[in-house]
């Protein structure tokens, strides 16, 4: 019997005849999920997951509701996947793959647009984290200024393109968590079989995003406010004076060692996905793929400190763990705050939307895009809604088509990636815009996304 000062509260208003004390109830619940959800994205960073710990709070001690259950099995694979890629980094092995992607796109200049969302895109599907691509960013736009290409269309696509990748990596918290969520509902999915389907559809909406993104904006020449910037001396040195490059760099032998110790686990993983009769069981039951990460990872991190000189404390301090920790905080408070809501009103819930979801299954998609916008973490927007998702009767093959759509907190550019974007462009072509919503990664992104879900949804009809 839940009883405290919020259910008193409602009784009273029920009292008055202001609405039903149940659906009031909820409607006051969703919004505190919704408001600890919108406080923690002002934040930022590690914010999002703690302030959900307020709502999470509220929800328990205030209304009594029996919390949920945390994601202790995606955390760990993200604590595993986030410490193999920063003891990589730790390595230089990076740097090593940062300039590999910039010969690619010097060599091509004139390609830049397509080629740079391409480099960013697989990057990210190596690594597991977008996060990866701070560096190559500055070259991007150096790139295309050499080129007199507009910054903005290869910029904008490219930032996108970065976590995009997400849905794509066999070590994402997104992917992982699709797949083992799926198995515990009946949909009998592997890793490459989320990866079949995801790969293709994604590259598709990029380059969908990218040809849209050609002939964007004036050409350099003809923008008269980037004219009228070169007419100042001190503006022309900052756009053209500088050079951003990673070739100079002296890459060692043992960089490279750890870069392929990484990608020797990503395979070791793949093969053991594909070929599930290879891995140990016990009573009957093989070891599940959660744990074959998770120890393929860490005993990769492992070698590549004993072997490739890769220095634990400066993985620490690196950028790929930390925005990996802080993943792991966003995830914990957001995905435990909104099981707890869900698992609570699962009927109600049920009963609301069966209707709709029975004639229009596809619609979770706008569903997966909104919440994203709110929580700025696929993996977050996977493991909190998709047990949702199954409940309501949507089978598995249409949740994977509507993958894509998870990614959705480039509507509002304040995700890290898009701020640092618009501060490598030293053209200034690259914006957030006047009316926050009219911001260079806009056009880009809804391109991508709705055409990756699309193709994603085509796919599975085949596969499926």
């Amino acid at each position: 019997m839940r009883s405290s000062f919020f259910l008193y509260l409602c009784h009273i208003i029920d009292n008055y005849n202001l609405t039903n004390m149940i659906t009031f109830t909820m409607i006051l619940q969703l919004c505190i999920v919704l408001g600890a959800l919108w406080v923690g994205s002002r934040y930022g960073s590690l914010a999002l997951g703690a302030i959900s710990g307020i709502g999470l709070a509220i929800l328990v001690f205030g209304f009594g509701l029996k919390p949920g259950n945390p994601p202790t099995d995606v955390i760990y694979i993200i604590i595993a996947a986030v410490t193999c890629a920063g003891i990589m980094q730790a390595s230089g092995g990076m740097d090593w793959l940062i300039q590999i992607a910039e010969r690619l796109l010097r060599k091509h200049p004139d390609r830049i647009t397509f080629l740079a969302p391409l480099t960013t895109f697989f990057l990210t599907v190596l690594v597991g984290t977008g996060h990866v691509v701070y560096t190559l960013m500055p070259i991007i736009c150096d790139i295309a200024l050499k080129k007199g290409i507009r910054p903005e269309r290869p910029c904008g696509v490219a930032s996108i393109a970065s976590q995009v990748g997400i849905t794509c990596s066999p070590i994402a918290a997104a992917v992982v968590a699709f797949v083992t969520i799926s198995n515990a509902n009946g949909f009998d999915v592997s890793i490459p079989g989320v990866l079949m389907v995801s790969i293709p559809a994604c590259i598709c909406g990029l380059m969908a995003a990218a040809a849209a993104s050609y002939h964007r904006g004036l050409d350099l020449d003809k923008d008269p406010v980037f004219q009228a910037k070169l007419k100042d001396p001190e503006q022309r040195a900052y756009i053209y004076g500088n050079s951003a490059t990673t070739l100079d760099m002296q890459i060692p032998q043992s960089a490279k060692n750890a870069v392929f110790v990484f990608i020797a686990a990503l395979l070791v993983i793949v093969m053991f996905a594909i070929f599930p009769s290879l891995l140990p069981s016990w009573d009957g039951k093989a070891l599940k793929m959660n744990i074959v990460i998770q120890i393929v990872m860490i005993a990769a991190a492992a070698l590549m400190i004993i072997f490739c000189k890769a220095q634990p404390k400066k993985a620490v301090s690196g950028p790929v763990w930390q925005s990996g920790m802080v993943a792991v905080v966003a995830i914990y408070g957001i995905a435990w705050m909104a099981d707890t809501y869900f698992s609570n009103y699962m009927p109600e819930i049920q009963a609301m939307l069966e209707g709709v979801v029975k004639d229009y299954p596809w619609s979770i998609a706008i569903v997966f895009f909104l919440v994203s916008v709110l929580i700025n973490s696929q993996g977050a927007v996977v493991v909190s809604m998709l047990p949702l998702a199954y409940s309501l009767g949507i089978d598995g093959p249409v949740l994977l088509g509507v993958l894509p759509s998870v990614y959705g907190y480039f509507f509002i550019p304040n995700y890290p990636s898009d701020i640092a974007t618009v501060n490598f462009d030293r053209s200034g072509t690259t914006v957030i815009g006047k009316y926050l919503l009219n911001h260079s990664f806009m056009m880009p992104g809804l391109i991508c996304v709705i055409t990756s879900t699309i193709v994603a949804y085509l796919l599975t009809l085949v596969f499926y």
